[in-house]
């Protein structure tokens, strides 16, 4: 069956998983702007829509249930699974990649004056991210998983907290687009060291968990949220 042109960006990826690799390639956004069409994503991007059509339809799906492919049914579980899997790595690999950005700014900063903007870009990066992770771990989740059960959430509305960290991973997907393009697509520049090469592949390597990251959360997560909290208000 050919790949449906209007369905969303969001919704073919949370169809089959490995289309993510794909949209990155294309540089078509499947996470923040996950609600536009194919056909609308592929026609501002210039691109021939029968060519990414038959690319997509090309692709298998995982051989694994839906489930397993990293999205839980319950939406505590898909929260519990966004925190061990996406959160954990951003927590271990943040300060890494700062160390490596800083370094190879000293080094090379002078031959190479856009590694000046990619640290300011990549400081930013991370000052938004960790106080948006801490509190989707420390109120936002936890609430989710209460509301599942029946429990006071101690959240009147999730819209606008859900809006709010929507705006959020917007700010963050801006600045991640700023930092492939200064870096044009983190090529490896001929001069690059062992550590260059180790920061151009870690930030690409942490631009594409952030894009599967923030699907999850922009495009299934939380609009299951909002149905849920529609449906127990109608009774």
């Amino acid at each position: 069956m050919t790949v449906d042109v209007n369905k969303p960006l969001g919704d073919l990826v949370t169809q089959n998983p490995n289309r993510a690799p794909i949209f990155d390639e294309l540089k078509l956004d499947y996470c923040c702007n996950g609600h536009r069409t194919l056909s609308e994503a592929v026609s501002t991007a210039g691109l021939n829509l029968d060519e990414v059509v038959a690319t997509l339809d090309a692709t298998p799906a995982p051989a694994s249930s839906h489930e397993s492919v990293g999205i839980p049914a319950e939406n505590s579980a898909l929260a519990h699974d966004i925190v061990d899997t996406h959160h954990a790595y951003m927590w271990q690999e943040m300060p890494r990649l700062a160390e490596l950005v800083d370094k190879v700014h000293r080094v090379h900063g002078e031959n190479h004056p856009e590694l000046a903007k990619l640290k300011e870009l990549y400081t930013y990066a991370v000052s938004e991210l960790d106080p948006h992770m801490t509190k989707e771990e420390r109120i936002v989740f936890p609430a989710i998983s209460k509301m599942e059960k029946g429990s006071p959430t101690g959240i009147d509305y999730f819209e606008a907290p859900i809006q709010e960290l929507r705006d959020e991973h917007d700010e963050v997907g801006r600045v991640l687009k700023e930092m492939r393009d200064i870096t044009n697509d983190y090529a490896v520049p001929e001069d690059a060291c062992g550590s260059y090469r180790m920061m151009l592949d870690g930030l690409e390597t942490m631009e594409r968990d952030l894009h599967s990251h923030i699907h999850k959360e922009n495009n299934v997560l939380f609009p299951r949220v909002l149905e849920l909290e529609q449906q127990l208000a109608e009774g």
